[in-house]
């Protein structure tokens, strides 16, 4: 795929690859798309649908993405104990990680434990019942990533790779990516290969600031407040990229590597203590 697109949105580079250019047309449809997923779901925008929720709960249209994206949030939050789970904005804001990036540690703020009790949804609409801040960060971008893919497709590029900071999805010809080690951008701890795929990933040394208790990272513990301090960084492998999301996010808690094995996701993670852990599978060697 010869021709390539990029972009800033969202606050990442994106790239988008094809075997044909991208027509005028198909360009202000990815930008719309994109626009339009960040005005409802984006909690650094004043005009955002989940900016408006915090600031006065109530019933809302469900946006196109809600049920998809809240129902594995679902799963995510039994499978890791209530570790993540999508109302953690307000925790993440407490730490410095928020609309105005003031990266001003305010301390430890635990999200909703009832979170499921206070945020409702179903195909018709999206229910806030107490003030409280959507993050969809754990599977946002993901998901975002599917909905382009699959608007490319829709517009006849059979062959196409979006990738949206790193996450990525790809059908086509199969493609390697390292794994970038957290410590060092120079090497790579393996290799992943992607063919008709999505790749994912995160680590602690990205969207990382001090703090007066300690280096501060996007990564939080919902029950707690408080950053993951046991896993340096997580790739995960599966059909698409919100499920790759879901499970790169999962695996820096203890019930992320049975949540990714029930859903067939191929994954690596490495511990702050340097040891590489990964799942069966041949579509990423980690090197000795």
């Amino acid at each position: 795929m010869d021709h390539v697109w990029r972009f800033e949105a969202i606050g990442t580079v994106w790239e988008i690859a094809t075997s044909r250019p991208l027509a005028d047309a198909d360009r202000d449809a990815v930008g719309e798309t994109i626009d339009d997923f960040d005005h409802t779901w984006s909690r650094f925008r004043d005009d955002s649908l989940v900016t408006a929720l915090a600031a006065e709960p109530q019933e809302v249209p469900a946006p196109p993405d809600a049920r998809a994206m809240l129902d594995l949030y679902r799963e995510l939050a039994e499978a890791t104990g209530g570790a993540v789970q999508p109302l953690v904005g307000d925790s993440l804001s407490a730490r410095g990680y928020d609309a105005r990036y003031s990266l001003h540690d305010r301390g430890p703020l635990p999200a909703p434990g009832d979170w499921a009790d206070q945020l409702a949804w179903d195909d018709g609409a999206l229910t806030l019942h107490a003030p409280a801040l959507i993050d969809v960060g754990a599977i946002g971008k993901g998901r975002l990533v599917d909905v382009v893919h699959d608007l490319l497709g829709a517009l006849g590029h059979a062959e196409r790779l979006v990738d949206a900071g790193g996450d990525l999805r790809l059908s086509g010809p199969p493609i390697r990516v390292g794994l970038e080690h957290p410590f060092d951008g120079t090497r790579a701890i393996g290799v992943a290969e992607v063919a008709d795929a999505a790749l994912c990933g995160s680590a602690v040394n990205r969207r990382a600031w001090p703090g007066p208790h300690g280096g501060l990272h996007h990564v939080l513990d919902a029950r707690t407040g408080e950053p993951v301090r046991t896993v340096a960084a997580t790739w995960a492998i599966a059909e698409e990229a919100m499920l790759a999301d879901a499970a790169a996010t999962a695996l820096f808690f203890d019930g992320g590597p049975a949540f990714a094995d029930r859903f067939g996701v191929e994954w690596v993670r490495m511990t702050t203590a340097g040891a590489v852990e990964w799942s069966a599978g041949d579509r990423m060697e980690v090197f000795a």
